[in-house]
């Protein structure tokens, strides 16, 4: 097999989605398979977005009071016992340790599956006045759940990088607008930063986050259909600061409960951005993300050679310390062509070609990558018209995004249209839902398609009097879909 077709996608994203997934993540040096089945090993180019999605979020969370902070990634099994709820939620997804070295330990440690029961016991330690609330906390770290069986790179993994925010505070309201201030972020991270279009909503009583008061959610839907939960924030109310004594003086100095909230935001992020935008040519980023937002490609003959990269080189260097993330692909043991496909492959934004015509012409060529449109641009201020190119191939992937979700959204008031629906159409179907979870059981038995969230306003009307499975009064609208 040829280099060439080495390179390039074989899989179709339209007619064998998982497989040409798989393949974008390795071709495009996103990722590799980890020797233990259902881990992943992250190559420095999928590290890279990882840590532009969390140089956004980290920001905004300093900006909003929040300190970063570690805890150690072993939990006694004691502390997690501490909350019932937990270990009724996670224990089938616990992978534990249970020997030092050759000597057995005499508590077994659960490698975190989430970290509310290490955080929690400090955070109760730390707080003894209302002075000492609010306290906002978070870490970047890895959590492990070992329940996972069918993985995919990203968006299932037996271990998964992402991070976790803790805070408590002096009464529901601080919390509430905390939780929404994180919801409304992740939101912002997905709309302004990863071109996608974001649904907010909570879930059902039955598919919250174990001890939770209200877990809200973003949900974000792919072109097969199926939606994915993308972040989660969690009103944990009381439970947990009562299950740990987080108590705080306020200032009559009577003991007080504090109410606390927990959110996340996982590399599943990532995996929903490679699904949604990229397709049978490769990776697709938003420049916001991209690694290397412009790649810049000399074609000379032997004559011209030495003039062509001078002038590609400089063009590099202008935009370079403009601040754009470039590369010079000036290799001589690649043709132009070659580098046209593995640069599309590995999803950067924008490709600058320089020949002998735009040197002459003193221009620039300029292709999108979502699209291939292209268009000659004077050297002049080169850097403004790269942003002005760069913010129109964000545009046009979040139009595309748009369009994705725009008409996704369906109703339905019975099960059987509910199942016409989501097996002829996909995307979300919305209908009347008398809140109890049984009436789920029929759709995922025949779809595998479940709730994956109702209003975040509970007082809202529902979108029909009655429940379309059972026919009860119904008292909320539900949203239903296939998952990843």
């Amino acid at each position: 097999m040829s280099g060439e077709q080495e390179l390039g996608i074989t899989e179709s994203k339209e007619h064998s989605t998982g497989e040409w997934y798989a393949e974008v993540v390795q071709k495009a040096e996103l990722a590799d398979y980890a020797p233990m089945g259902g881990f992943i090993v992250t190559r420095p180019r999928g590290y890279a977005v990882w840590e532009r999605i969390q140089d956004h979020l980290d920001g905004w969370f300093k900006d909003t009071g929040v300190d970063n902070a570690y805890f150690p990634m072993f939990i006694p099994e004691s502390y997690l016992e501490r909350e019932k709820d937990i270990v009724e939620g996670f224990d089938p997804e616990v992978a534990w340790v249970t020997h030092g070295g050759h000597d057995e330990l005499e508590e077994r440690l659960a490698v975190r599956p989430t970290s509310e029961s290490i955080i929690t016991p400090f955070i109760a330690d730390w707080v003894r006045s209302h002075r000492d609330l609010p306290m906002r906390l978070n870490q970047w770290c890895s959590v492990v759940r070992w329940e996972a069986t069918e993985t995919k790179p990203f968006f299932r993994t037996k271990e998964f990088l992402w991070q976790e925010g803790h805070t408590a505070h002096a009464d529901e309201d601080g919390a509430w607008d905390e939780t929404m201030t994180r919801l409304d972020q992740y939101e912002r991270l997905y709309e302004d930063v990863m071109a996608m279009p974001a649904l907010k909503g909570r879930k059902p009583e039955h598919d919250k986050f174990p001890g939770a008061h209200t877990t809200t959610t973003i949900e974000t839907l792919m072109p097969d259909g199926k939606s994915v939960q993308a972040a989660t924030s969690h009103y944990l109310g009381t439970s947990f600061a009562e299950a740990f004594d987080i108590t705080y003086a306020d200032e009559d100095e009577e003991d007080q409960t504090a109410h606390t909230t927990s959110w996340g935001l996982s590399w599943r992020s990532m995996g929903a951005l490679i699904m949604l935008h990229s397709d049978d040519q490769g990776l697709v980023l938003p420049p916001t993300l991209a690694p290397t937002q412009v790649v810049i490609v000399p074609i000379w003959q032997e004559d011209n050679k030495e003039e062509v990269v001078e002038y590609a080189a400089d063009a590099a260097a202008e935009l370079e310390e403009a601040g754009v993330r470039v590369n010079l692909d000036d290799r001589d043991n690649r043709n132009p062509g070659f580098k046209y496909n593995e640069w599309e492959l590995k999803g950067v934004p924008l490709r600058i070609e320089v020949g002998p015509n735009e040197v002459e012409d003193d221009e620039l060529t300029l292709v999108h990558r979502p699209d291939g449109e292209n268009s000659v641009e004077s050297r002049d201020d080169i850097a403004a018209t790269v942003e002005d190119h760069l913010d129109t191939v964000y545009a046009k992937l979040y139009a595309s995004a748009e369009e994705t979700l725009e008409g996704e959204i369906r109703e339905a008031d019975s099960r059987e249209e509910i199942l016409g629906t989501i097996g002829q159409h996909g995307g979300y179907v919305k209908t009347g839902w008398c809140g109890d979870e049984d009436c789920e059981d029929p759709i995922k038995d025949a779809l595998a398609a479940e709730i994956v969230m109702v209003p975040l306003d509970r007082d809202e009307e529902p979108l029909h009097d009655d429940c379309a499975i059972c026919g009860d009064e119904a008292e909320e609208t539900a949203y239903w879909a296939k998952t990843y």
